[in-house]
C-alpha cells in the first residue's frame, strides 16, 4: 500500500534502537526521507549506517532533557528542509516500588518523557501550523490508561502524554495539521531483553519460563500473551502519521491488554 510518504521529511526522536528504529525503516520504506536521533554520536552514525540501504536518512546526536541540545537538534531538522511528520518517541522505563521513588526520580522522568516531546514539538508545531500542513505521532503506553503498579512514575509520564496529544491537536482545528498518540503495549526491544535477561539471571531460571510467567501473572488480560514486536508498533505510527482523517485521537497496539472496547 502506498502511504502518500514519498519525499516526505521525517524527524523521529529516540532512534537509534527498538520502536524507534524500526519506526525510521518503516519510514524509509515508504519512500520518506528520515532524520533519526539518539544520546551518542557513536548510537546515532551505527543506526544512519544500519539504515542506510533501505533510503535517504541523516542523524544528529542530542540530549532532550537539554534545551540547548534540544534546539539544536531542531534545527538540524529543519536545515533539512520543512519537517513534515514528527514522531516524538524518546522515553524511558524501570521498574521501582513507588514509596522508594524519589523527588528526582519523579523529575528525571517527567524530563525524559514528557518535556522532551514539548522542547521538540515547540519549535516544530509552529511551523506546521504556519504551513496548514504536518502530521505529530506522541509515544505514550497502554500503561498510560491502565497504571503499572511497579512502574507508577512511568505510567503517569505516559498518561501526561495523552493529554499533551490531545491538547497539541485542539491547537491544529481548522488546519491540515494532526496530532495522535499511539500507545504500544509490552514490548520486544533491546531494553526490555536486557530486562529479562538480567530477572532470569538474578532468579536462576531460564528467560523463556520469566517471559512465560509475565504474561500469566501481570499481564493475564493480553489476548496476545505475547510481546508486541517493534515493528508491529511501527506500522500503527506510520499509518497514523500518513491518515489525514487521524486527529486528536489514541491508538492503541497492546493486543488486547486494556479491558475496553474504544
Amino acid at each position: 500500500m502506498d502511504l502518500g510518504l514519498k519525499n516526505k521529511l521525517v524527524l523521529v526522536t529516540g532512534s537509534a534502537s527498538g520502536i524507534g528504529k524500526a519506526t525510521a525503516q518503516m519510514f524509509l520504506a515508504e519512500g520518506a526521507k528520515v532524520i533519526v536521533h539518539g544520546l551518542t554520536d557513536e548510537e546515532v552514525e551505527a543506526c544512519v549506517d544500519d539504515l542506510a540501504s533501505f533510503g535517504d536518512v541523516v542523524g544528529k546526536a542530542a540530549d532532550l532533557t537539554d534545551i540547548e541540545q534540544a534546539k539544536m537538534l531542531c534545527n538540524f531538522a529543519l536545515e533539512q528542509g520543512d519537517v513534515d511528520i514528527l514522531v516524538n518517541n524518546v522515553g524511558v522505563f524501570s521498574v521501582k516500588a513507588f514509596e522508594d521513588l524519589t523527588d528526582a526520580d519523579w523529575a528525571e522522568y517527567f524530563d525524559i518523557n514528557v518535556l522532551s516531546a514539548v522542547r521538540v514539538s515547540r519549535v516544530i508545531l509552529p511551523a506546521m501550523l504556519k504551513r496548514g500542513t504536518g502530521s505529530i505521532v506522541n509515544l505514550a503506553s497502554e500503561a498510560g490508561v491502565k497504571p503499572l503498579p511497579q512502574m507508577i512514575h512511568y505510567s503517569v509520564t505516559k498518561t501526561a502524554m495523552l493529554g499533551l496529544s490531545r491538547g497539541m491537536a485542539e491547537l491544529t482545528k481548522g488546519t491540515g495539521v494532526r496530532v495522535n498518540s499511539v500507545l504500544p503495549g509490552p514490548t520486544w526491544t533491546e531494553g526490555v531483553k536486557a530486562y529479562f535477561d538480567g530477572l532470569a539471571e538474578q532468579k536462576g531460571e531460564p528467560v523463556a519460563d520469566i517471559i512465560d510467567n509475565y504474561f500469566k501473572s501481570d499481564e493475564p488480560t493480553s489476548l496476545i500473551q505475547r510481546f508486541v514486536q517493534a515493528d508491529e508498533v511501527a506500522k500503527t505510527i506510520v499509518t497514523v502519521a500518513a491518515n489525514e482523517a487521524m486527529n486528536g485521537s489514541a491508538y492503541k497496539v497492546e493486543g488486547g491488554i486494556v479491558r475496553n472496547i474504544l
